[in-house]
């Protein structure tokens, strides 16, 4: 579990399908998602599944969470991490959150904490991240928390039969250690 002032962010169980499926269905929060809304409960269940399933894997190359408000336990959102290549010592985030609680700086927070685990607790060298570039919240998410934008590239996300074009993040070890 990681916490911060008003988070918890804690591994995703089977006790967090109906949140999941239900976040990943609202259609604010699927607009920049390639991964679509979901058609059933089955097919939340399935990732769901990969994701507790991923868990267990050794060496570990993925932490999802959900992140949960401190004072309440109330679900808000989640966000993961995925590990690159070993010698290349980097990783890709994102984070996804009910709209209710857009604007309020729980994204920034979360990812704060994540990159404090993947720099000071996995030893990592760089992350990156991407997102559509109509994503304006997302891009101001990421730069500030201290990401560099490296890339435009087009037509690369698969989003709603559509390609969009994506911003390339990165932000590096030395870099968030400056901040």
């Amino acid at each position: 579990m990681i916490i911060t002032e008003r988070l918890h962010l804690r591994e995703v169980t089977y006790h967090d399908l109906s949140f999941i499926h239900e976040l990943n269905s609202i259609p604010e929060v699927d607009q920049y998602n390639t991964l679509g809304i979901p058609e059933t409960i089955t097919v939340t269940e399935q990732y769901t599944n990969e994701i507790i399933l991923a868990q267990k894997v050794k060496p570990r190359v993925r932490y999802i969470y959900i992140m949960e408000d401190n004072t309440n336990q109330q679900a808000l959102g989640m966000i993961g991490l995925t590990l690159g290549k070993p010698h290349y010592r980097n990783a890709e985030v994102w984070y996804k959150i009910n709209p209710a609680f857009w604007n309020k700086g729980y994204a920034s927070e979360a990812l704060m904490a994540i990159l404090d685990f993947g720099f000071n607790t996995l030893n990592l060298h760089r992350i990156e991240a991407g997102c559509a570039v109509e994503n304006i919240a997302s891009v101001k998410v990421l730069e500030k928390a201290g990401f560099t934008k490296e890339a435009h590239t087009r037509k690369l996300l698969p989003i709603r039969g559509q390609w969009h074009d994506n911003f390339g993040f990165a932000i590096l070890e030395e870099d968030f250690l400056k901040q």
